[in-house]
């Protein structure tokens, strides 16, 4: 039987991050939106640190617990997604850019400051196997959900940077394809991998791996 102490611990070390991180994706997104004119989100209280304010019961919670429990390989989670009026911002097509980026932007800045936390727990002489395993899972899952988002597949932030780099009509057409981007991600993470073909390792997984080299080296950690 497992016991249950050790079992809420492994939850708290995956759990924690992911929230920490999906909210202040979230918030992000508001904050920038805010910025270049848009305060949609503002007046909907979204740019705001409480986590109850972006927590989905399902992307936040059901999902990231089932992944866990199912010792796929990796975890993922996603919240309520930060309501911007593209048309509202300044200069829509340009701006557009920056608030889809704000959100992997922080979650590529919560890695980093993870990785300083953790370099200064290991030189510290106080470290301990349970704040490594929380700061290092920290590092990883915001390296993952900045590289999965940042895939140019509408409605992901990627789609929408890219719907903001691209020209006409090419970035019409690649918006018009967020209509049907949540059914073409489901084929490509689920589906695809039930028939033998895991994108996500080379699309998600190695990225991350690279991203993870300098902060392994900046804890004197070798990449295996």
């Amino acid at each position: 039987m497992a016991d249950p102490i050790q079992t809420f611990w492994q939850i708290a070390i995956v759990a924690v991050p992911i929230i920490v991180a999906i909210t202040l994706h979230e918030a992000a997104h508001g904050y920038a939106a805010r910025h270049f004119g848009d305060d949609t989100a503002a007046l909907a209280g979204r740019i705001s640190l409480n986590p109850l304010r972006h927590i989905d019961p399902f992307g936040t919670i059901l999902l990231p617990g089932l992944l866990l429990l199912s010792h796929v390989g990796f975890v993922f989670g996603y919240a309520k997604p930060v309501p911007v009026n593209f048309a509202a911002l300044r200069h829509p097509k340009r701006d557009m850019i920056w608030v889809a980026a704000a959100g992997p932007g922080m979650n590529v800045l919560l890695a980093v400051i993870s990785a300083v936390f953790l370099y200064v727990l290991l030189h510290s002489g106080a470290a301990n196997r349970i704040a490594f395993e929380f700061l290092w899972g920290s590092v990883q899952i915001n390296l993952v959900l900045a590289v999965f988002n940042l895939l140019p597949i509408p409605p992901l932030d990627g789609g929408r940077v890219a719907v903001g780099i691209l020209p006409q009509p090419f970035s019409s057409a690649l918006a018009q394809l967020g209509r049907f981007g949540m059914l073409l991600l489901l084929a490509v993470f689920i589906v695809l991998p039930l028939l033998g073909v895991d994108l996500f390792h080379y699309v998600v997984q190695i990225p991350v791996a690279f991203l993870e080299r300098p902060l392994l080296a900046l804890l004197g950690i070798r990449a295996q």
